[in-house]
């Protein structure tokens, strides 16, 4: 049976390796000169490919529960997969990096994988059309036309594309519908005229996602402060809900370190032990100063002014949840990952073939499953391919 795979990137190669054991003949087509580029950059170009802690609650879909067998059955075949590839894994709080620290470890023990089993690689290869004539699918592409039993759709997303994308439209010359795609794991932009005072500054926040006065999500780590608005990996994880709830308004807790419910009484204790500092030297021993500077200024707040002379409620309530209103995310070239893709509804996921169309097949990001960051995105990459099973 010959297998034509359309897109080099973390699924497509995978998919490859695996359908070759399978007893296929396999050809990818790359439109980039070399496979696998955008798994470069995954993770700082480190490539954070896999996480310790695995729940459904990391994964977003419109149809979750379709994704939870799949999810159930291959998420421990990862590691025993990169095992297998000879990948050493350095562990840092569940997240899985390649030993050497370098995304070129996956992708080179992935290509060396591809060499090995003598499956065809064809780069500079911009697949334009796709169409199905009796049982044959042919391809066409910039430069040729190609003829083929199966074909495995694994385009990737929107996500950080530059160039043209033609995947979804791939799948909708099929009938195949697409929900909307979404920017995801990206930044949060709004309009207030503050951001100035604030751009270039990081420290380690809680930040709260609520909406109409309810809790939705809550992530720890350090916040990006930007002239445009807020970045960071925790952003990131809650910009997938922008869009999905109502009045979306995070809120920033600059002192997440204290775990009491009374920061106003400890902060009236600092101010006592330190009769002679400023209300401003106080919190710069815990805090940017350039927060500082701008919580001040917003507040009214003299430079030298004492803890005595202010409306401490007002200040507290800025120290603890700082309001940052979003008017939207950055764009899709921005964007990590892309929410959205082809309904789960019409993919049978016991084989990732179409439920429209016979000897089709889908594979990562095209779907519509994304996942936080921390390894999931290319966890489900790894797991859509592991899933796929083409019969003859």
């Amino acid at each position: 049976m010959k297998v034509f795979i359309i897109g080099g990137g973390a699924s497509g190669m995978v998919s490859a390796i695996k359908i070759h054991d399978q007893n296929h003949e396999v050809t990818i087509l790359e439109k980039q000169p070399k496979l696998g580029k955008k798994l470069l950059t995954t993770g700082n170009g480190h490539c954070n490919y896999w996480n310790d802690i695995q729940n459904l609650n990391k994964y977003h879909s419109t149809n979750i529960e379709l994704f939870k067998d799949l999810f159930i059955k291959q998420k421990d075949e990862v590691l025993k997969f990169f095992d297998s590839l000879g990948i050493v894994p350095k562990i840092k709080n569940g997240y899985y990096y390649p030993f050497s620290n370098q995304a070129t470890s996956i992708l080179n023990t992935l290509m060396a994988k591809i060499e090995e089993k003598n499956i065809k690689v064809i780069c500079n290869e911009q697949v334009t059309k796709i169409k199905k004539n009796d049982n044959k699918f042919i391809i066409t592409t910039n430069n040729h036309e190609y003829i083929c039993d199966k074909v495995v759709i694994s385009t990737g997303s929107l996500a950080g594309i530059k160039d043209e994308y033609l995947g979804y439209q791939f799948a909708q010359d099929f009938n195949h519908h697409i929900i909307k795609p979404e920017p995801s794991l990206v930044a949060l932009v709004g309009n207030d005229s503050y951001y100035n005072h604030w751009d270039g500054t990081r420290c380690e926040a809680k930040v709260s996602l609520i909406s109409n006065n309810k809790l939705i999500k809550e992530e720890l780590g350090e916040v990006q402060f930007t002239n445009y608005g807020i970045s960071g990996i925790c952003i990131f994880n809650l910009s997938t809900y922008f869009n999905e709830v109502n009045n979306f308004t995070i809120k920033i807790n600059f002192v997440p370190w204290y775990k009491e419910n009374n920061f106003k009484e400890w902060l009236n204790n600092q101010t006592n032990k330190l009769p002679n500092y400023s209300l401003k030297q106080i919190l710069e021993g815990f805090l940017n100063y350039k927060i500082v500077n701008l919580i001040f200024k917003l507040l009214k707040i003299s430079e030298n002014a004492k803890w005595k002379d202010i409306n401490q409620d007002k200040l507290i309530a800025y120290l603890t949840s700082f309001p940052f209103k979003p008017i939207k995310t950055k764009d899709f070239i921005n964007a990590q990952t892309t929410k959205g893709g082809i309904p789960l509804s019409e993919i049978n996921m016991q084989t990732m073939e179409s439920k429209i169309v016979k000897g089709l097949y889908f594979t990562g990001e095209i779907l519509d499953v994304n996942g936080d960051c921390g390894g999931y995105n290319l966890g489900f990459a790894w797991m859509s391919a592991f899933q796929i099973k083409i019969n003859n």
